[in-house]
This record gives C-alpha cells, sequence and structure tokens, in this order.
C-alpha cells in the first residue's frame, strides 16, 4: 500500500519541472487597475465573446460556416472562446487612475516586434471604434539596461496596419519598432533590445478625443510574435474554454 502511494508522488514530482519550464514559455496578460483614490472609474477584464475571432464559426439560422476576421488571421491557439481585452476608463483624463494589463513571462525576450488587435474600422486615426490615442492604450517597456520607453496607439503610428471587419493588427516592428524614452523624449530604435518587462496601460478618459469614448477592446497581445489573447490560466492548462491539459499546440 504504501508503495502504491508513493509511485504518483514521485511521478508528479518528477512531472513538475516539465511543466513549470512549459508554463514559462507561455505569454500571460494579467489585468490589474491603478485606481488609488478608490474612485471606481477604472476596468480591466478579459470577456468571452469580444475578441477578434479566428477560426469562429457563424450560424445562418440552417447551418454554421467558418469566419475569421481579416485583420487576425493568426490568434493565440489557447483561446477556445474568442475572448478579448476590455480597458476602460470613465470620467476625465485628469484622474488618477488606469487599467491595463502586465505581461508575464517576457523577461529575456529580444524585441522584433510588438502590437495588438483593436476593435477598430479601417486606420488607427480613425474616430470610430475603440480609443486609439497618442497616449493609450500604450506599451510601456523596460529594457534590460533599466531604461524604459512607451509606444502609444498612435504615437508613434504603427507601421503595420491590417484592417478587417472592424478589427484592425497594428504592429511595430522593424525600423518602425521605436519608442519614446521616458527620461528624454526622445523616439528611440527597440528591435534588438532586450526586454526585461512590458505592460500595456490604458490612463485616457472620455475627454481625450477624437473618439470621446474611454474604453478600447484588444486581442492578440504581440511580444516578438508570441501572442496571449486570452486572460490568465493556471500552468499546464491549455484553454478555460474546454479544461484540455497538455501542450498540443506546439
Amino acid at each position: 500500500m504504501k508503495t502504491s502511494r508513493l509511485i504518483p508522488l514521485a511521478l508528479g514530482i518528477f512531472l513538475m519541472p516539465g511543466a513549470a519550464a512549459y508554463a514559462a514559455e507561455r505569454l500571460n496578460a494579467d489585468p490589474f487597475e491603478f485606481d488609488p483614490a478608490n474612485t471606481k472609474l477604472v476596468q480591466s477584464t478579459w470577456l468571452p465573446g469580444i475578441g477578434c475571432p479566428t477560426d469562429a464559426r457563424v450560424y445562418d439560422g440552417t447551418s454554421t460556416t467558418p469566419y475569421t476576421d481579416p485583420a487576425c488571421p493568426t490568434g493565440d491557439l489557447r483561446d477556445r472562446q474568442n475572448e478579448g481585452l476590455l480597458l476602460v476608463k470613465t470620467g476625465p483624463t485628469t484622474n488618477v487612475a488606469s487599467a491595463g494589463v502586465v505581461l508575464r513571462n517576457v523577461k529575456g525576450i529580444t524585441l522584433t516586434e510588438l502590437g495588438y488587435d483593436i476593435r477598430k474600422p479601417v486606420v488607427s486615426t480613425d474616430p470610430r471604434g475603440s480609443h486609439c490615442g497618442a497616449g493609450a492604450p500604450r506599451f510601456n517597456v523596460t529594457t534590460e539596461d533599466g531604461k524604459m520607453f512607451f509606444i502609444g496607439c498612435n504615437s508613434p503610428p504603427a507601421n503595420g496596419q491590417t484592417p478587417g471587419n472592424g478589427w484592425l493588427r497594428l504592429r511595430w516592428g522593424g525600423a518602425g519598432l521605436a519608442g519614446f524614452n521616458t527620461q528624454t523624449g526622445v523616439l528611440t530604435p527597440l528591435a534588438g533590445l532586450t526586454v526585461k518587462k512590458i505592460s500595456i496601460v490604458f490612463d485616457e478618459g472620455q475627454d481625450a478625443g477624437p473618439d470621446n469614448f474611454g474604453a478600447a477592446v484588444l486581442d492578440n497581445i504581440d511580444v516578438s510574435g508570441n501572442l496571449v489573447g486570452q486572460g490568465p490560466i493556471e500552468p499546464g492548462i491549455e484553454s478555460r474554454g474546454d479544461g484540455e491539459h497538455g501542450d498540443n499546440d506546439d
């Protein structure tokens, strides 16, 4: 009896390092709200059904057919519920509060591109759809040497913009991968630099034009070709949608 009980325990001990190493390779995007005065005017959350559809299905009342938005021909293979990231700041920009996500498991990645899909038509400057301002939603990037940079949705504008059916894939890559140094304000090339930390911050409210919307829906956050398009999941669980385990996506 004692031996039979020890065997599963021993197997678990041997398997744990592999599972931990596998989890460490996966990007996660953990939502946060910074609201020191408890204003209750910011929100960050992943929700099913609001993401950019990749390999989805639509129903005409009789049968279903495949559907992929042209803006997102590729997506996070773990996402079985078409999750999207909702970022909201209600009220004025001057309110000291923000929403966003912290990207986990990015330390040591060499930057080749950054981006996300945003629920917005045609181009990043279109006043319709999600807010896409000079400062939000923005990447905050800390490099290995401790320097900090930001890339706003429209500052600098993404050099890769792929429109779809109400979605827009934004990618900063190659010579267009550049961020403003937070100390000097100088636009600096980021391609080839090594990452220490990355977050996405949304801190522009309803007074920020041209949309005056104060909200954005994002999906497929991209760090050097690695996509995250769903909320945090437990290590070793491939999708919150169907509970599958393993590494069948590789």
